[in-house]
């Protein structure tokens, strides 16, 4: 069960760190919302990105990490915590910071194209799009760092017992 643990968080931490690249190279070639059929395609693509690989994947390595953070033998590492801690703010961040702008602005462009919304509303949110996405990276390769590395963390003492000195 430990190492189907391993490999399915391995993959999907994978399939995440390559979604956000893709998002990254993507965001490189969208056009100005004034081209409405290319900036519909583009954000659209993206959202379908975010949708389809992005999501399955943060929600796969979040998954197995919090199954096998579940098991005896990673309660006392300090590491697996920390990874704990940054993979919360994958979640709130990935949810919050690119799923849902990603959809909503694919959503708004698809609007714009059809002649139900002004463009001059589209294109909003690229800047902190772009920067999330590179922050989400990251955190996200200091999890992998985390995760190989192991390094010792500074851990408290149990109650009632010191820490030896030699």
């Amino acid at each position: 069960m430990r190492r189907l643990l391993k490999f399915l968080h391995t993959m999907g931490a994978v399939g995440l760190m390559g979604a956000l690249a893709c998002l990254l190279v993507l965001f490189t070639f969208v056009p100005p919302p004034a081209d409405g059929a290319g900036y519909a395609l583009m954000r659209g693509a993206m959202g379908a990105v975010a949708t389809w690989i992005f999501l399955p994947a943060l929600a796969l390595t979040l998954l197995a990490g919090l199954l096998a953070l579940a098991q005896r033998a990673f309660h006392r590492a300090a590491w697996a915590w920390a990874k704990l801690a940054t993979g919360v703010l994958m979640f709130e961040g990935g949810l919050v910071y690119v799923q849902g702008p990603m959809r909503q602005e694919a959503d708004l462009s698809a609007a714009a194209l059809a002649g139900r919304l002004d463009p001059a509303t589209l294109a909003q949110s690229l800047g902190p799009e772009r920067n999330t996405l590179w922050l989400l990276l990251v955190v996200a390769t200091a999890n992998v760092v985390l995760g190989v590395w192991r390094p010792r963390l500074m851990r408290r003492a149990p109650v009632g017992q010191t820490a030896a000195r030699g």
